[in-house]
């Protein structure tokens, strides 16, 4: 009796929990990320920004060269940085690799020295790209739409929104 009441919620629940998750996905346990290059994310060179996290959040990307692209961001509150991120996306074994590593105010990094966070590629296409639990859509020449999954310590699981619009 108990398996089925689990099994009653867990289906019941399962359509609510990816809706809270739609724009992003995921690859499985031991799948490896499509064929992709660089030139194939190049739309995001330039400066965005964008209200979300209670404050503005900007973003820049670089160019590609050397089969990668840089970027850094920053989340600025009351007119006082929250925190930093500096940010690669790499060309790898084929596909494409996006690495963040975050930073403090005072530019203490959260990782340790040598980690990173990395977001291997799921799938890339004229309207945007989708890296594991992270995407970015192209919605015209100046919007650039960036969800981002993220669970809650009870494993709620959500995405945070940044709709971001090009500065320059």
């Amino acid at each position: 009796m108990k398996e089925k009441l689990a099994i009653v919620c867990l289906l019941f629940l399962l359509p609510f929990s990816l809706l809270n998750a739609q724009n992003t996905l995921t690859l499985a346990d031991g799948e490896s990320g499509p064929e992709a290059e660089i030139q194939q994310v190049a739309w995001l060179e330039g400066h965005w920004k964008a209200e979300a996290l209670g404050g503005t959040a900007e973003e820049y990307w670089s160019a590609p060269a050397g089969n990668a692209m840089m970027g850094m961001f920053r989340l600025l509150r009351d007119g006082q940085i929250v925190f930093y991120e500096i940010f690669t996306i790499t060309e790898e074994s084929g596909s494409l690799l996006l690495r963040i590593k975050h930073f403090h105010p005072d530019l203490k990094g959260w990782e340790e020295k040598d980690d990173t966070v990395d977001f291997p590629l799921v799938k890339v296409s004229e309207e945007g790209v989708w890296f594991d639990g992270l995407t970015m859509l192209k919605a015209d020449s100046d919007t650039l739409m960036v969800y981002v999954r993220s669970e809650s310590q009870d494993g709620a699981i959500s995405e945070l929104e940044f709709p971001y619009r090009r500065v320059d």
